[in-house]
């Protein structure tokens, strides 16, 4: 008996919306702060990592040792610089195929779920004025271990109320692939096939995920 798709699991940044630069932005803001060199070679390091794991990848070249309550206060120092930048986001910030995807996952009574390590991602998705089509948004601060541990993605699978082989995972970072992978879903990829080599299926943007051709090829 084949399986039924059931729910489709988004990550959020360079998926939905490219806050990537913003991202970068906060770090680099820090890193200059701390004397490190950071560069947009070494940002591509943190995709599809959480917030403690990508500073603790930053510290590797800093001279200096820090204590776990001196790097929570400097994550929290990094997250205000990314909510300055992010402030004017709106839904003309959504990538081209977004909506188009969002509405058909609708029609065809498909579970929307979000899995994203970011802290902030529930109010991006408000601002992005789509937070209604998700049935399920991760909580990230309740997430004990990040990308590339499966924990997020079965945490939403278990959210939207669906088994882990009824779900097909949304990622642009080899990190996030590995996460979908490990939980046992369907991994489709967003960016460059070198990069994204675990994924089932490799697309340039959503505007290629054609829904139906999901399920006739993997379900």
């Amino acid at each position: 008996m084949r399986k039924k798709l059931k729910a489709v699991i988004f990550d959020l940044d360079g998926v939905l919306t490219d806050t990537a630069s913003y991202h970068y932005k906060g770090w680099k803001r820090l890193a200059d702060e701390l004397n490190i060199p950071f560069d947009e070679k070494a940002n591509e390091n943190l995709k599809g990592i959480d917030r403690m794991g990508s500073l603790n990848k930053i510290l590797e070249s800093s001279k200096c040792i820090y204590s776990y309550e001196e790097k929570l206060a400097l994550c929290d120092k990094k997250n205000r610089y990314y909510q300055e930048y992010i402030k004017g986001i709106t839904e003309k910030d959504l990538l081209i195929g977004v909506n188009k995807v969002l509405i058909d996952l609708k029609e065809k009574e498909i579970k929307i779920g979000l899995a994203s390590v970011s802290k902030n991602a529930f109010s991006v998705v408000e601002k992005l004025m789509i937070v209604d089509y998700f049935d399920y948004i991760a909580d990230a601060n309740k997430i004990l271990k990040g990308k590339p541990d499966p924990e997020i993605f079965m945490t939403c699978a278990e959210g939207l109320g669906v088994k882990i082989e009824e779900c097909l995972g949304i990622e642009d970072a080899a990190a996030g692939v590995t996460a979908i992978k490990r939980a046992g879903m369907i991994a489709v990829g967003i960016g460059n096939k070198g990069i994204l080599q675990e994924a089932d299926v490799v697309l340039e943007s959503l505007e290629a995920f054609d829904i139906n051709e999901m399920i006739e090829r993997f379900f």
